[in-house]
């Protein structure tokens, strides 16, 4: 019960707001696929899912939108209207958890969404081939992807991989495995196997390792040095013996002047 004058006036503004509000604003509901809550469309590679989108309890035709993600999705002149269609093809391991959603277009506020789920085994890559010296550094990189998550391991040369403290490291992310070694022996030469292991499928990847004897490293600059050295030395030597050099050449040349004469 409102009471007072100030009162009454705002509890007859507030009846007044509530039945000029326009009626499609206050019920108008968008459904996907029957659904009327955002949801988890559970898919697999090389799917094809249809997404439909329709305006429930409208009054009158409501246009509407699809974005995949951010981007909006282009649409057929007649398939804006009341309802809506999109088809999402030749389904990727790179669809899965992008986000599909339907809005109403003059009210954006009002929209529901669906979320792919792409169901895949696991997919690895990397640098299968790596030459390296004794005594450096390597990191072998096992790229993965995975619907669900794969359980990741090292092997090598087809034996569990024996970790050595201060020698070897891993390191794993939701998209990689990492196999780090300081100071590379020769007994690291080998295949390394990347191996995952999911629910769906068992899959593994070769890593070969080539380790190299360290190149001799020539000194260059007492090489340099010496070479100036030696230069230097004929110089001064040239120098010091040019007088004697040219008293020479020049009795070479008297007897020519007698006979000419």
């Amino acid at each position: 019960v409102c009471l007072g004058s100030g009162l009454m006036q705002m509890c007859s503004y507030l009846l007044l707001v509530i039945l000029f509000l326009p009626h499609e604003m206050t019920c108008s509901v968008l459904t996907v696929n029957g659904k009327t809550e955002h949801y988890i469309l559970n898919t697999q590679r090389g799917f094809q899912e249809s997404l439909n989108c329709a305006v429930q309890n409208h009054t009158r035709e409501e246009g509407l939108l699809w974005y995949r993600e951010e981007g909006t999705v282009d649409l057929k002149s007649g398939n804006k209207i009341n309802s809506s269609s999109i088809c999402v093809s030749s389904i990727s391991e790179n669809d899965n958890g992008v986000t599909f959603t339907c809005k109403l277009r003059r009210d954006q506020s009002v929209s529901i969404s669906v979320v792919l789920n792409v169901i895949f085994p696991p997919l690895l890559s990397g640098d299968q081939f790596q030459t390296v010296e004794d005594g450096s550094d390597v990191k072998l990189v096992c790229n993965v992807k995975s619907n669900p998550q794969a359980q990741m391991m090292w092997y090598k040369d087809s034996s569990i991989l024996n970790l050595e403290k201060n020698h070897h490291q891993v390191q794993q992310t939701s998209e990689s495995l990492q196999l780090s070694i300081t100071k590379v022996k020769k007994s690291d030469n080998g295949t390394y196997s990347c191996f995952a292991n999911s629910s769906l499928k068992i899959e593994t990847l070769d890593f070969h390792l080539f380790v190299k004897d360290r190149a001799v490293a020539v000194p260059v600059e007492p090489i340099i040095a010496a070479s100036v050295v030696v230069f230097l030395t004929l110089c001064f030597g040239l120098i010091a013996r040019r007088n004697k050099i040219m008293k020479l050449c020049i009795k070479g040349q008297d007897p020519q002047r007698e006979t000419a004469l």
